[in-house]
């Protein structure tokens, strides 16, 4: 059995940028670099996409690359990649995000060796020091604050810690790559969805409400995801000039 898989769930659907997966950048569509950068990991044994979408799954098997279709009616990526899971084996899968051109295999590495190395989480994630005020202000900026071991305590889209008096500081800016244990992916795409949960649009608290841990990575790291065209020309523009 393949030790680590990364599965990258795409659809074609997005409400501000539609098609996304498949615009081009720089010569190849989005998730064809996505798929290029997980594949550079060296602890990731097996890359998938996992698609709803015979187009994205047709642009990816056109480069040799390994695609697995899933049901349109899922909710989330997770559950995408959950389903996909079912078809690929793998003790350890990573969740790398479709729209993250520039992620770091370095990253999904160490990510990776985070939940191996401490038996006591059940999924493993990553998160950056914040130095900008705008972004410890910013609701779409997800925040994680840890506890003494490296375990996520709570994400929020809110200033977390509140400080009374003037200044931020001790959260972490969450990067979207994930790392689960094969049998908690299971568990945890039965769990109920959970207030705060519902209340944040974060479904990582889903795990924490229901009282599992999360082991999370400092890097130094900064996640560009493509939402908008605005993000797909500084992707292009990074791409394009070598610094990515």
């Amino acid at each position: 059995m393949d030790t680590a898989v990364a599965i990258i769930p795409a659809r074609y659907g997005s409400t501000r940028l539609p098609g996304k997966a498949l615009i081009d950048i720089e010569g190849k569509p989005l998730i064809r670099r996505v798929y290029e950068r997980v594949s550079g990991a060296s602890l990731v044994s097996r890359v998938v996409v996992a698609t709803d979408d015979p187009r994205i799954a047709d642009a990816i098997i056109s480069f040799g690359g390994e695609a697995v279709m899933t049901s349109p009616w899922h909710k989330s990526g997770t559950d995408r990649v959950a389903e996909a899971a079912l078809k690929t084996g793998g003790e350890i899968i990573v969740n790398v995000q479709g729209d993250e051109p520039l992620i770091d295999p370095r990253l999904i590495d160490r990510v990776i060796e985070k939940i191996l190395e401490d038996e006591e989480i059940s999924c493993s994630t990553a998160a950056s020091p914040i130095s900008d005020e705008a972004v410890y202000r910013d609701p779409n900026a997800v925040k994680v604050v840890l506890d003494s071991k490296g375990r996520a305590l709570y994400f929020s889209r809110s200033s977390i810690p509140f400080y009374r008096d003037r200044g931020f500081g001790g959260a972490y800016l969450h990067v979207g790559i994930y790392c689960f244990r094969r049998e908690f992916l299971s568990i945890y795409t039965s769990l109920e969805p959970t207030p705060l949960e519902q209340a944040e649009k974060l479904e990582q608290l889903r795990i924490l409400e229901h009282g599992f841990s999360i082991g999370v990575v400092i890097t130094d790291y900064v996640s560009i995801g493509v939402d908008t065209s605005e993000d797909m020309e500084k992707v292009r523009g990074i791409i394009r000039n070598g610094t990515g």
